[in-house]
């Protein structure tokens, strides 16, 4: 057997024994998924929504449209979420499933049904305090659905579409998605201040979900022991799209000689990857480091130019 094809063999056991229905681990990770849910739907309904701060995102054009003309924050966001969804499948191939799907529907239908209740009033009366506040809860929620390995969908699949496009790092295109909505916001708003306290709950949001998900980098490097190695590489290579180095090591215990894998992720692919090789290989070493910033190719270039295609 390849180690492709034991790849293939391990997602579909993962996918028929980890999360059988109803198991443990069925109840854990949409148990995630609702809490994330109604703790980020919270920090927009309680926090954001009332003073129009708009963080970017789709829920951030939500919010703009329900000021303007009147129509549903969650409801906009979803479906502005479903072609992206759609050109994320169509693109970047099946990276989004069930999972996602159940926390993007969730999220804007919590919110709408919040509003719903509590309307657009304020918890609290200083804006600041509802800016930080929102990046907490929202942070918080996102975190929660990525650790049950999901997504809500958003602004995050354009900048992996562009991405794939310009070989920008995925990180500065998303901070020029949410730009252009927060700038669109103060045209429609009239107020420059909102854009301060988007930044405010942005830079909360980042900071909050980072800690949440183990560590302050937002890159993470990684070095990996493992006998099941060529396996690991392929997951590296081919389900993450990412690069590797093989590095010759000596065990200090038998003093045998073995490749050690160091490459470099996301926050969101080091989950993956962890999951992976959980799978492959139970007994495998992983080291993971923050990192204050990695220059290269898939990653920010060296001479500040595109990187090629």
């Amino acid at each position: 057997m390849t180690a492709q094809e034991h790849i293939k063999k391990i997602s579909l056991t993962a996918l028929a024994n980890a999360e059988r229905l109803f198991s443990a681990r069925w109840f854990y990770s949409y148990g995630l998924i609702l809490a994330g849910s109604l703790i980020m739907a919270a920090g927009y309904v309680y926090f954001i929504v009332p003073y129009k701060i708009v963080p970017g995102g789709v829920y951030g054009i939500g919010i703009i449209a329900h000021y303007l003309w009147g129509v549903p924050t969650g409801l906009t966001g979803l479906a502005f979420n479903i072609p992206l969804i759609l050109i994320g499948v169509r693109v970047l191939g099946p990276r989004f499933g069930l999972k996602t799907v159940i926390g993007m529907v969730l999220t804007s239908g919590l919110i709408d049904l919040m509003t719903l209740f509590w309307g657009n009033r304020a918890l609290v009366d200083d804006p600041l305090l509802s800016a930080v506040a929102g990046g907490v809860l929202i942070g918080a929620g996102l975190g929660l659905i990525f650790k049950a390995r999901a997504t809500t969908g958003g602004t995050d699949i354009i900048a992996q579409v562009l991405n794939k496009y310009t070989r920008r790092p995925v990180g500065q295109l998303l901070i020029c998605v949410d730009t252009a909505i927060v700038s669109l916001a103060i045209i429609a708003f009239h107020d420059y201040t909102l854009a301060l306290y988007a930044i405010v709950t942005i830079y909360v949001t980042g900071r909050v979900l980072d800690q949440l998900l183990s560590g302050a980098g937002y890159r993470k490097a990684v070095y990996i022991v493992s006998e099941r190695h060529e396996a690991i590489r392929d997951v590296i290579l081919n389900k993450l799209d990412r690069g590797g180095t093989y590095l010759m090591g000596r065990g200090m215990y038998r003093g045998e000689e073995r490749p050690v894998i160091f490459t470099a992720l996301s926050r969101r692919e080091l989950l993956v990857l962890e999951d992976q090789v959980r799978q492959i290989d139970p007994r495998a070493f992983l080291t993971v480091l923050d990192t204050r910033e990695i220059l290269g190719e898939g990653f920010s270039p060296l001479d500040g130019s595109s990187q090629p295609g």
